[in-house]
């Protein structure tokens, strides 16, 4: 029997939908593996109004009672006489946790967190070295949490590029202490072609099929060197590489 002359055609139409299906669910499990990790990062003051106020994003490492995040998500210092505290906020369970710094990484703009309580799941961290241009990539966090609240938001996008964490001025009138620091200094960071907005800072980056966090957000220590000449910043998004966390891990005497 003769099969009808439009059923190949059919059959892969068929096969691409069903490839796509699992795509998606393959995303939405790895999404619900990594949503348990991440937290927001802010502060606690019991005569603010608000009292809390979120500043970024962080996620659980090492033992889950460890969490990482940007360095300059933190606070320059806390209200202590009025019992200001810093804390993790912990999506669903509408909790916040004390939490206190251990380490910092200030090149890499990392830090990490030692918070109270029960640990926290947490995320396996891969090889950022093996990370090349063209890579699918996602990211979760709370993008402008101050204004739309805790909850945790998920935007995928592919390496746009590998790239110095600055480039060199045209004129040496551009050139300040900090852009001569990361001139001597610079590492290869990833911009990425997603969106992501300042509440995004610390948001673990992560392959879409695996769940490996390969960097971690950074939306303003990176504009800073690379887009300040800009009136209008561009928007890309840039990520430190996963494996100076590692560094951080070890400075800290706790395993990635």
């Amino acid at each position: 029997m003769a099969w009808p002359k439009f059923l190949p055609g059919v059959m892969v139409l068929l096969s691409l939908g069903m490839a796509c299906a699992s795509a998606d669910d393959t995303l939405a499990n790895t999404i619900d593996r990594i949503k348990p990790s991440v937290v927001g990062v802010g502060t606690f003051h019991p005569t603010a109004q608000p009292r809390n106020r979120l500043l970024g994003t962080g996620f659980a490492v090492g033992d889950g009672r460890h969490v990482v995040t940007n360095q300059h998500v933190l606070p320059t210092s806390l209200d202590r006489e009025r019992r200001e505290e810093l804390v993790v906020f912990i999506h669903g369970a509408s909790t916040m946790r004390r939490a206190e710094r251990v380490a910092t990484a200030p090149r890499h703009d990392l830090a990490l967190l030692r918070i109270a309580g029960d640990p926290l799941p947490v995320v396996s961290l891969g090889d950022s070295d093996r990370v090349r241009e063209g890579h699918t990539v996602a990211v979760t966090g709370f993008p402008i949490g101050a204004v739309i609240g805790l909850f945790p938001a998920t935007h995928v996008g592919i390496v746009a590029s590998i790239s110095p964490v600055v480039i060199p001025a045209d004129r040496a009138s551009e050139l300040d202490a900090a852009t001569i620091r990361r001139m001597r200094d610079a590492f290869p960071i990833f911009q990425l072609d997603l969106t992501a907005y300042p509440g995004n800072s610390g948001s673990p980056l992560y392959h879409p099929r695996t769940g490996n966090v390969v960097g971690v957000l950074n939306m303003v220590f990176v504009h800073s060197g690379r887009e300040r000449a800009l009136d209008r910043p561009s928007g890309i998004s840039y990520a430190i590489p996963v494996n100076h966390v590692r560094d951080l891990l070890h400075q800290a005497d706790l395993r990635p």
